[in-house]
């Protein structure tokens, strides 16, 4: 049991509901562990703001209570999936709103009712009732539910008090219970006042069954819901973290066969075993609380989430979606995206980075400045910005090059784009090269096959190129003719370039413009990939998704755009990219697209690239392919391997890959490092655009417009 004082409201329940059920245990001990209680939720548990004092005992403790609930576990889950007190404190604290994570995690004391929450006997009874069902071993278990159609999970799994056909009480049931705020439920999984019920989600996978598991009991309903709890990767507890190695970096790549050899994915994306449940859930969800669906989209079936990740910036809401036809792969498809983002906005390997500075490792280490920075104004100005300093010990984390096959240090802030600290805040990265696959190989072509992507946008954008146009009346799959007919429902003509540079691999970038200039006048969207059908399929199905809400986004926002129109600099995050090209009067930044050099069929477009194409049976030969056209355009080919422990159990791996040189995608007008670097210059002329390099003046003085 605990010794922390009682210093809080929270704390004086904490201590009530351990005599309570301290008192309980000695009278019914059954073979039950002895209950051991924290507060959560009045102390910071993950390590910016206030120590928590009950960091000692937290990984032990097996019930938390809350303001508003207590969790009992976790509890079950196999010898590769053990979890403890303190893996829960941090997931379950990484899902409380903006207000709650800057109380907690700034430092602020916390201030509350004098008797709160209030435990009354039978709420005391209910948690005891709880606490014996999933701590024991009697007769009170019972079988695991299983989706329709599926053998029942014969392991022993408790059915909670008062469950039944009609009222949820085991985890399986986490579909029908608080599946988070966006769903009429707030972050601590109750029902918001005058909401409607969430859609119902798929039943509970083999994977969630295999974790620990959580059980919520509501102070207010005494209702109960039990969520799996994936293992937190940095818990301090569980986890002894080592310095990373350069011999940790090493990859040794090596055949990855390819189900076809036009496919480039090795899997299909419902293959892997995601634990749903675990994933997003309102108590302990590693990505977020839930996932939304939107019904009233017109032109796809969008699912989506997010979470609040904190950077050296402060807290940043980072969301995840999937865009496909159907809902249930669209989920699927967030859910991948979701781990990506969780893999790539902070290190979760345990491992503690190389701290010196470039000056002494520049023998071993990427220069910084090969990847860009950005105008000296910019530092000068920009509080949150200092330049990059040479001499200054900054963390480093150790990568693997394939033109050298060599491990090779990268600047953390490079290579997980919320993992900055003051020493480094040079630049503020985002995921360009991020990419999933079902194998490092798969991985390291799709973030790949980003950055080439990114940088032919921004190439055309900057470098006012005039591109050529795909005639989509040639693309002949039900695809593109099925989102030709839902953009034009929406009052919208969908357009495809040509937007290859020096690099031979296809990149596609699709415009969509409103008919009659109203506002959500643009918008823009990219793809790159080894099969042009399925890259142009790529970039339309990305510009679907923006033009239902885009014009509703400018019109909400009209004045600020406006502003920003006028003055550049005010265009400061991700969505005032975008959103900024809604406006009619936008269109003349433009003109090179609704103006296009020529219109030609899709075959005749990328007649030059099917001789090239690889189209062999081995995904390797794919990676090689790309990584030579690189390497042999003078760049180096770098990548980070941020597979979680999390992805590991799901099969999946997920690199951020690195070719210095490339054109990096930046937001904010003020942070732009792509117009300052050399290839800005140089590569229209490489690519036989221009006689002679692009001189300083006609590059383009105006933010892209990249979603």
């Amino acid at each position: 049991m605990t010794t922390a004082t009682a210093s809080t409201p929270l704390d004086a329940a904490r201590a009530r509901l351990q005599s309570a059920l301290t008192a309980r245990h000695s009278r019914e001990p059954g073979g039950l562990p002895a209950p051991h209680a924290v507060p959560l939720g009045a102390a910071d548990v993950l390590g910016f703001g206030r120590p928590d004092p009950y960091a000692p005992t937290r990984p032990a403790a097996n019930v938390q209570l809350t303001s508003r609930a207590v969790l009992i576990g976790p509890w079950g889950g196999g010898p590769d999936a053990t979890a403890c007190g303190q893996c829960l404190a941090m997931r379950w604290q990484r899902l409380r709103s903006r207000s709650e994570r800057e109380a907690l995690e700034l430092g602020h004391a916390p201030q509350g009712a004098v008797h709160w929450p209030v435990l009354t006997e039978y709420a005391v009874d209910a948690v005891w009732a709880a606490y014996r069902a999933v701590l024991g071993a009697g007769p009170d278990r019972a079988v695991y539910p299983a989706a329709p159609g599926a053998e029942p999970d014969r392991t022993a799994y408790p059915a909670l008090p008062g469950a039944g056909p009609d009222r949820p009480g085991t985890a399986a049931d986490a579909r029908d219970r608080g599946r988070g705020r966006d769903r009429g439920r707030d972050r601590d999984g109750d029902r918001a006042p005058g909401t409607p019920a969430s859609d119902p989600e798929p039943a509970a996978t083999p994977a969630d069954r295999a974790l620990p598991q959580v059980t919520r009991v509501d102070l207010v309903t005494l209702a109960t819901a039990t969520f799996p709890l994936l293992p937190e990767p940095l818990c301090p507890a569980c986890v002894q973290e080592v310095p990373d190695t350069a011999e940790a970096a090493r990859m040794v790549l090596g055949p990855a066969p390819k189900p076809a050899p036009g496919v480039y994915r090795l899997r299909t994306a419902d293959s892997f075993p995601l634990p749903t449940a675990a994933l997003a859930n309102p108590v302990c969800g590693a990505l977020g609380s839930d996932v939304r669906i939107n019904p009233a989209s017109t032109t796809t079936a969008p699912a989506a989430g997010s979470h609040f990740v904190r950077g050296y910036a402060g807290l940043n809401d980072v969301t995840w979606s999937g865009q496909a036809n159907r809902y249930a792969t669209s989920r699927t498809l967030a859910h991948l995206e979701g781990l990506e983002r969780y893999a790539g906005t902070h290190r979760r390997r345990g491992t503690t980075p190389v701290v010196d500075s470039y000056a002494n490792l520049a023998g071993q280490a990427l220069n910084p400045a090969d990847c860009g920075f950005y105008a000296p104004e910019t530092y000068a100005t920009d509080p949150l910005l200092s330049p990059f300093d040479p001499d200054r010990p900054i963390p480093w984390v150790w990568a693997h090059s394939l033109r050298d096959d060599a491990p090779v240090l990268v600047p953390a802030r490079l290579a997980h784009y919320s993992a900055g600290v003051d020493a480094d805040n040079f630049v503020f990265e985002c995921s360009n090269g991020c990419a999933t696959g079902g194998s490092p190989e798969e991985a390291i072509l799709f973030g790949l096959l980003e950055l080439v992507e990114r940088d032919a946008f921004l190439l055309a954008w900057y470098g006012r190129a005039r591109l050529t146009a795909i005639d989509l009346t040639t693309a002949t799959t039900p695809a593109v003719r099925s989102m030709l007919d839902r953009a034009a429902l929406h009052g919208y003509d969908v357009h495809a370039f040509d937007t290859r540079m020096d690099l031979a691999v296809p990149v596609v970038t699709a415009l969509a413009v409103r008919r009659d200039g109203g506002p959500g006048t643009l918008s823009f969207s990219a793809a790159a990939g080894f099969d042009p059908v399925e890259t142009v399929e790529s970039a339309l199905s990305e510009v679907l998704t923006y033009i239902p809400h885009l014009p509703y986004q400018v019109a909400e926002r009209r004045s600020e755009l406006e502003a920003m129109e006028r003055d550049f600099t005010k265009v400061l995050h991700l969505k005032d990219h975008a959103q900024l090209y809604g406006l009619p009067s936008m269109t003349r930044h433009a003109a090179t697209y609704l103006e296009p050099a020529a219109v030609l069929p899709l075959d005749e477009v990328f007649a030059d690239w099917q001789p090239l194409r690889p189209r062999t049976g081995d995904l390797l030969d794919d990676l090689r392919f790309l990584r030579d056209r690189l390497t042999g355009a003078g760049y180096d080919v770098i990548a980070v391997d941020q597979t979680t422990p999390e992805q590991h159990r799901m099969g999946l791996h997920t690199v951020s890959a690195l070719v210095p040189g490339l054109l990096p995608l930046d937001f904010g007008w003020s942070r732009q490092r792509a117009p300052r670097m050399p290839r800005m210059r140089t590569a229209l002329r490489t690519a036989g655009r221009r006689p002679d390099d692009l001189p300083e003046a006609e590059i383009k003085a105006a933010p892209h417009p990249f979603p």
